[in-house]
């Protein structure tokens, strides 16, 4: 038998489905959950967020003191900070001693935790640690890049993504050709800065060739893992995960380890792959050292990865967890459109029937809940009115 909950709440910072499903477990268990943003308003419309506020934001100067400040106007003594988007992972590693004062911070010093975030540094970690890696390319400059001579087509990422804009937004871009190379290069240096883009082998493989590690870590040891497949993503190669599968695949597992354990990792963790059939290997691309979008998975197989963070913060051990295999997260806005792109590229087998059977039970939901509907039925005007904002603001 577990021990009794703490009496201490949670404060989830930034992120969207992940910060939603999270407020949701954590409520379910009478956790009370307070939700920080300076982005995306869909977790407020949650009933499990006790309350909610608006803040200038994880890069906005002080925005440590005004945690601290919140945590004294509102008796959050010992809540813990949860961070659910990539800014707020590097807010609390930078001050985490400052802001366990007043929180419980599980968190490694930004000085170790870059490693992970940074994906120049990643390179450099996944070699040290003998893990196979995409090839990457130091450019530090437009003279690095034109002295590159990559097998095409390549990929370009920002090397952390805390700022919001479009490159970071997108995630990765694909250059075919040098002239492609260049021009999205000097787009993507004009918003994160020269040296702050990553030019990256491609992997050759449809979407459904992704796949995904989720854990949460003590001590630089883990306490529950998953491992998932990514079928399918919008836009189909580098897009958004709409609709996920467990999968038991130890080989992620191990690379996922020698990774982790490379960093003497702490809290949560999700680590996107990709199996590159040249070789046979899986490896990894991106360490997100925070919530991850289909949270709500890890709680409908038995694995609560958000509580038993939570009781880790406490000085509690979590309970044993035992992940169900056949359990899917489907976020159906993004999955439908999603579907009909692998039809018309030509890469969607078996029809329609093949299609509903990624509906059967059991499956979670990015946001529909039968306890928690309002979330789902305000996501879509939501939406809209934020791609607007942003086209306009982005031009």
């Amino acid at each position: 038998m577990s021990a009794p909950l703490p009496p201490a709440g949670v404060i989830l910072l930034g992120g969207v489905h992940g910060a939603l499903a999270a407020a949701r477990t954590l409520g379910r268990k009478g956790i009370p959950v307070i939700y920080v943003s300076d982005d995306h308003p869909l977790p407020r419309f949650s009933r499990y967020v006790r309350e909610s506020f608006a803040w200038p934001g994880a890069q906005a100067p002080g925005a440590a003191q005004w945690l601290l400040d919140l945590a004294a106007r509102h008796g959050l003594k010992d809540w813990l900070l949860i961070p659910c988007a990539d800014g707020d992972v590097k807010l609390i590693a930078e001050n985490r001693d400052t802001l366990q004062k007043a929180f419980r911070v599980v968190s490694l010093k930004w000085d170790d935790l870059k490693q992970l975030g940074d994906k120049k540094l990643l390179a450099g970690l996944a070699a040290q640690a003998g893990i196979p890696f995409p090839r990457s390319y130091r450019v530090e400059s437009a003279a690095d890049l034109a002295a590159l001579d990559p097998a095409f087509p390549v990929l370009l990422k920002p090397a952390q993504r805390e700022a919001r804009n479009s490159f970071t937004q997108d995630k990765v871009w694909r250059a075919n050709t040098r002239e492609e190379l260049a021009a999205l290069y000097r787009d993507a240096a004009s918003q994160s800065g020269a040296s702050g883009v990553v030019v990256q082998d491609y992997i050759p493989g449809e979407g459904n060739e992704q796949y995904s590690y989720a854990g949460v870590w003590s001590a630089g040891e883990p306490v529950a893992e998953m491992t998932v497949r990514r079928t399918r993503q919008y836009p189909s190669d580098f897009g958004i995960s709409c609709f996920i599968e467990i999968v038991d695949e130890p080989r992620i597992r191990d690379v996922a380890e020698k990774l982790l354990r490379a960093a003497r990792y702490e809290g949560l963790v999700e680590i996107d792959f990709k199996f590159d059939a040249r070789d046979g290997q899986f490896k990894p691309l991106d360490v997100n050292t925070r919530v991850w979008a289909w949270l709500g998975l890890g709680e409908a197989a038995g694995t609560d990865f958000v509580t038993m963070l939570y009781r880790l913060a406490h000085g509690q051990k979590p309970p044993a967890s035992a992940n169900a295999k056949d359990h899917r997260w489907m976020h159906v806005l993004r999955d439908a459109p999603a579907m009909l792109s692998l039809v018309r590229q030509g890469q969607w087998r078996g029809g329609l029937p093949v299609y509903l059977a990624s509906f059967r039970q059991p499956i979670a939901w990015a946001t529909m809940a039968w306890d928690d509907p309002v979330p789902f039925l305000v996501e879509v005007p939501i939406t809209a009115l934020r791609i607007l904002r942003r086209r306009m603001s982005w031009g």
